[in-house]
């Protein structure tokens, strides 16, 4: 197996995290930037955006999270909530990830052809931008996961972090030390999930 297989079989939902991280900020800023500068988008639209969070900043971010969750969580179920917030929170940070819509929107009023497919295209790069992330994270031992709390915290998101109306919250990837390693993952047959044609 080459060291790139082996790193996409390490990436894995990491829920119990911690601040014992071996790399500094500024080296997860220059991996982040790594990221965004390398992958891939059509027409090079370059529409992907991160707002990344450290200490405070990325607290602040589940502090509003809670917050919005217990307004729509039964008061029974709310205490295992705080709990599953709380483990994000313990990270050492938080990668907010948006797609700037205006980029999407100048390209389909630029190729009329292509409009349906523009704002498809843009959440496939996201995607992979996501991906990207999260695999050079897991690269250097940082657990990580993807959490969707959009679009409940999207307008407090922008108060808090004051971030571009045309920037659109898709995710939010708490990442830190592996302080509890993921479980065992069950997956489907190959032959069922794979076609292989030769001719």
């Amino acid at each position: 197996m080459s060291d790139f297989e082996q790193l996409i079989a390490k990436r894995r939902s990491i829920y119990n995290l911690g601040t014992n991280v071996d790399l500094s900020p500024a080296e997860i800023e220059t991996l982040i930037k790594s990221a965004v500068k390398h992958c891939p988008t059509p027409f090079n639209s370059q529409s992907g955006r991160i707002a990344l969070l450290f200490g405070q900043a990325s607290q602040k971010l589940w502090n509003i999270t809670e917050q919005q969750l217990q307004k729509i969580t039964p008061p029974e179920k709310f205490s295992a909530t705080q709990t599953k917030i709380a483990s994000f929170a313990a990270g050492m940070g938080t990668v907010l990830f948006f797609i700037d819509d205006d980029v999407t929107k100048n390209l389909q009023n630029k190729f009329p052809l292509y409009a349906e497919q523009f704002a498809v295209w843009a959440e496939q790069a996201q995607g992979m931008l996501q991906y990207i992330v999260w695999t050079l994270l897991a690269e250097h031992h940082i657990g990580a996961s993807l959490q969707h709390y959009n679009p409940l915290i999207d307008a407090d998101v922008r108060h808090s972090f004051d971030t571009p109306q045309s920037w659109r919250l898709t995710a939010q990837m708490p990442f830190g030390s592996i302080e509890l390693p993921a479980d065992d993952k069950s997956s489907l047959p190959l032959e069922q999930r794979i076609k292989i044609f030769s001719n």
